[in-house]
């Protein structure tokens, strides 16, 4: 028996794009997993590949009493908190929404852990390079003080700060997942870079860039990510309240980004179009993740190009099966 089997797990954000993928993953290592799901999105994968089927699913919004009734209910031992709102356009346009869920969504998952401490394992929390903020001094490395300005990146930082605190405060079994730009089959956030750019791309159309082009990003491949979260899982109590980064180690601009997917679907005569219209961005992220190779032995398994090799791959199915990106 792998370690995962059997095993009650408590996760939220399961119709996102890490969520569906470590989901999928734990169903497959045997664990019985008890999912929070706020909206019914029937287009998220969660829901379109029928996974929902395969798990115990709680309908409700990220508060306390919800959250410790499944803990309690389900004998639960490990929680992955992933739920949140994940979009910096969207945090931008209505900040209160995104503070709403991310921060005070946060704590009251970490009070009813609080209430069940006794009982559980392990709590691994999804923080975000963003959390960060801006920086001088690259790459990001754990010890780095945690300075978000905009509002996705401070409702991230103040997230990770609480629930570092209800380490310190109450000795509770967290973890801290901090990861670059996560991306792979299942995104169906069309304004995001690499979905977005793949589907004009297979319209025959120039990709839109909102930025500059020239922002540098870590982008991390949802498979890689789903994988670190198990085995920081695994392990994390012998590193209690320690948070880790997780990245690919390949840093690049946006533009040199779109120009690989390019030349992946042989489309390298569809310039892009660059908007430079992007507000509250940091310009230049990318994470150091020697702790994790270090304490863990974790490294990435995929390449950047073999990544988005299996992500266009995935697309080209979804969309041949419904070419305006809306799951039938």
């Amino acid at each position: 028996m792998n370690f995962w089997s059997n095993r009650s797990i408590f996760l939220t954000g399961a119709t996102g794009l890490v969520g569906y993928w470590l989901t999928k993953q734990l169903v497959d290592l045997g664990a019985y997993v008890v999912t929070l799901v706020r909206d019914q999105d029937f287009q998220s994968p969660f829901f379109s590949t029928e996974l929902y089927k395969q798990v115990t699913v709680i309908s409700g919004e990220l508060e306390m009493a919800t959250v410790e009734r499944a803990l309690t209910l389900h004998e639960v031992d490990t929680v992955f908190h992933l739920g949140a709102q994940t979009l910096v356009g969207p945090a931008f346009r209505n900040p209160l929404e995104t503070f709403e869920s991310n921060i005070r969504g946060s704590y009251h998952l970490l009070e009813a852990c609080r209430h069940q401490a006794k009982y559980l394992r392990n709590i691994v929390v999804a923080s975000t390079d963003k959390a960060y903020g801006t920086s001088p001094v690259l790459p990001y490395k754990e010890n780095m003080p945690l300075v978000g300005k905009y509002p996705y990146d401070v409702s991230k930082t103040c997230t990770d700060l609480i629930a570092s605190s209800y380490y310190h405060t109450y000795d509770l079994p967290i973890n801290i997942v901090r990861c670059g730009n996560i991306y792979g089959g299942g995104d169906l956030n069309w304004s995001r870079i690499i979905p977005g750019t793949i589907k004009s791309f297979l319209n025959g159309e120039s990709p839109l860039i909102r930025s500059n082009g020239l922002f540098i990003r870590d982008y991390f491949y949802v498979k890689d990510a789903a994988q670190a979260y198990l085995d920081l899982s695994e392990k994390g109590p012998d590193f209690k309240g320690e948070a880790f980064n997780f990245a690919s180690g390949e840093p690049l601009t946006v533009l040199s980004l779109v120009k690989i997917l390019a030349e992946l679907m042989g489309t390298e005569d569809l310039e892009p179009k660059v908007l430079d219209q992007t507000q509250a961005e940091i310009e230049e992220q990318y994470l150091c993740y020697q702790k994790a190779q270090d304490l863990l032995n974790w490294t990435p398994q995929y390449s950047l190009k073999e990544g988005l090799q299996e992500t266009l791959e995935w697309y080209q199915a979804y969309l041949q099966k419904d070419p305006t990106g809306i799951c039938v």
